[in-house]
């Protein structure tokens, strides 16, 4: 209930605080443009209304979340409060930045003699317009940016808060990432159309100004976020370094720089091999067209050394050694699988570009093949290499004897890419193989079509995907036997001991969980009316939760004495819970003084809310990986 009526009172002071933010940007545009207030009064009525329904509905709100903050801790401390103000310092910090932006560029334009209408962003705007939108954005940052410092030096739990602080300079990171990246890659684009005359005049050349505006107003923004996160990791702050948001982005990062860069070299080779198989185009244009791929291709590749070599680090930040390896085992698997999937297609294509060849006359007299070879040459080019280099490191660990081999082939994401790898050969065998058939059948009742030409298309296709499938189900069995083999004599040499102090049926409840579950796992089975064997050895003990708090005299020498683990299985006792924290003492005891059954939960850890937070975060990550592939797509297909 309080985690709803904290929402409610937050999203509402926070929409009410940007409605009556925007409504006076609105109405001292108006005020210092003369022009709006004698061609549009509805602008100033609307600016006027936006405040005054605005402000009070604000006070309410955030007048409200103050006091109660002020006097529960709980309140102070909360997830929402501290998404609330780091929205705020974004919803205004931001705009701060767009106009800006828009003012230097439009400023670039004026002195390089070029329309201002076109920059990049604000080209109808004027000074006036982006001063008044800064500063009055700056005043409100100022008031939530000071509050904030305050509540930093008052809390009594900051690991809410700090999650969030995170979050938010990682979006700074990305957000000016993204500036210098663009800025890049029309710089750079503009540099291959220097060898045509069209853009040498006024036409084209905002281009460059725009780029210089967006370099001169990012790179300071990224330098300096990134900056910040790079010194909190020198504090050495374990919460810092173990941050899986901070391995999110550096995952997206990366991922993002080796899929823009292979893409962008296939197009390069791509344009590289028409051309010399005769395209028609100039040589000029051919340079003007390879433009593109390169000034996409140049700053991700940036991107992707600079950050793969932070995200190596990330790892080795990590002490234990099977963790390490695999966060490093995620990022390998997922560049094998997109080096799979290019490397097939490329194959299939120059099989079918063979075939083609072979039984069609006309298309080899016209030269319409060199299209789809230039295609399937580039995509071979691009993705046999990363395969290659990203399968072999992650198969030897797998043949490798001892910890680290049983590590890989028992690994999930090793589990799981051979056998995405097995559905997608299962089904693309499939679709394939009913394609071949049809043809057949349909050419055997009299259809018409290339039969021999489509019947081996589909042909050759299948036996690609039989030839993945058997390769990968070949590596699954060698995994599955060495690992059999391996476990199996760990589990043989493991002795676990169950103490039962009652009929026998606690005893007989765990060995016959061993059996269906561990049936290698030697269980011994002791009841204490019986007494402790003096000889008895055991690396671990499994007993109930009424015994641990009602230890027989018999046994608790024995159970003190003992180094090995102890597995404590929580049984029906009567008022016995327990409990992982202190926050689930205080919930469990919360719960007891209402009335209510006691139901241990974690009042420490991550918060909901932080992971609405994370949420919010992947898809924008997301957001940025589709738009990454649409212009890879696009730069492929030339859509």
């Amino acid at each position: 209930m309080k985690t709803i009526r904290r929402l409610y009172f937050y999203v509402v002071a926070f929409i009410s605080i940007e409605v009556v933010l925007w409504g006076t940007i609105s109405l001292l545009r108006s005020i210092f443009t003369a022009n709006k207030i004698v061609d549009n009064a509805s602008a100033l009525a609307q600016a006027l209304s936006l405040i005054f329904v605005g402000v009070p509905i604000f006070l309410v709100h955030w007048l409200w979340a103050q006091r109660v903050s002020a006097k529960d801790e709980e309140e102070k401390t909360a997830t929402v409060r501290a998404v609330f103000f780091y929205g705020i310092l974004l919803g205004t910090l931001i705009p701060v930045v767009q106009n800006l932006l828009a003012l230097i560029d439009r400023i670039f334009l004026s002195t390089a003699s070029l329309y201002t209408s076109r920059a990049i962003l604000g080209g109808s705007q004027t000074w006036i317009d982006n001063l008044i939108a800064i500063i009055v954005n700056l005043l409100l940052a100022a008031y939530f940016w000071n509050i904030l410092k305050y509540e930093w030096r008052t809390l009594s739990e900051t690991e809410n808060f700090a999650e969030i602080r995170r979050l938010y300079r990682f979006v700074w990171v990305l957000y000016g990432l993204l500036m210098v990246i663009y800025g890049a890659q029309q710089a750079l684009d503009y540099a291959f159309t220097l060898s045509t005359e069209t853009v040498l005049g006024a036409i084209g050349r905002e281009t460059v100004v725009n780029a210089i505006a967006l370099l001169v107003v990012g790179s300071p923004i990224w330098y300096f976020s990134w900056r910040i996160l790079q010194d909190v990791l020198a504090d050495a702050k374990r919460a810092e370094r173990e941050s899986y948001l901070r391995l999110g982005i550096l995952y997206l990062l990366s991922l993002g720089g080796v899929i823009v860069v292979l893409t962008a070299g296939g197009n390069l080779i791509y344009m590289i091999l028409m051309h010399l198989l005769g395209d028609g185009k100039s040589f000029s244009e051919f340079l003007q067209n390879i433009g593109g791929p390169i000034s996409i291709g140049v700053p991700f590749g940036v991107v992707w050394a600079y950050y793969g070599k932070w995200l190596n680090q990330q790892f080795a930040f990590d002490e234990d050694v099977p963790r390490r390896a695999g966060k490093r085992r995620l990022y390998f698997y997922i560049l094998s699988f997109l080096g799979l999937a290019a490397t097939f297609f490329a194959v299939a294509s120059l099989l079918s570009v063979v075939i083609d060849l072979s039984f069609t006359r006309s298309y080899l007299s016209s030269g319409g093949f060199a299209s789809t070879l230039s295609t399937a040459l580039a995509s071979l080019v691009a993705g046999l290499p990363l395969w290659l280099m990203t399968w072999r490191p992650m198969q030897a660990d797998a043949l490798e004897d001892g910890d680290v081999g049983g590590h890989a082939r028992r690994s999930v994401i090793r589990k799981t890419y051979l056998y995405l790898v097995l559905f997608a050969s299962v089904i693309g065998g499939m679709i394939s193989g009913g394609t071949l058939i049809f043809t057949l059948i349909n050419s055997a009742f009299g259809g018409t079509g290339d039969v021999i030409n489509s019947a081996l298309n589909s042909l050759q296709v299948l036996v690609l995907f039989v030839v993945l499938l058997l390769y990968h189900l070949s590596a699954l069995r060698m995994d599955g036997a060495a690992s059999a083999d391996v476990l199996e004599a760990k589990q043989e040499g493991f002795k676990l001991l169950v103490l039962d102090n009652g009929d026998g049926k606690f005893g007989a409840s765990v060995k016959s969980a061993f059996a269906k579950r561990a049936p290698k796992v030697p269980v011994t089975v002791v009841n204490l009316k019986d007494g402790i064997p003096v000889d008895l050895a055991a690396d671990a003990v499994v007993f109930s939760g009424s015994l641990a708090v009602d230890m027989p005299k018999n046994a608790e020498a024995w159970i003190h004495s003992f180094n090995g683990t102890k597995l404590i299985v929580t049984d029906d006792a009567a008022g016995v819970y327990w409990l992982n924290d202190y926050g689930q003492v205080a919930l469990s005891a919360l719960a007891l003084a209402e009335g209510q059954d006691v139901r241990p939960r974690s009042a420490k850890g991550t918060s909901a809310w932080t992971y609405v937070a994370y949420v919010f975060a992947a898809l924008f990550a997301l957001q940025l990986l589709f738009m990454l592939f649409a212009l890879g797509i696009s730069m492929v297909t030339g859509f």
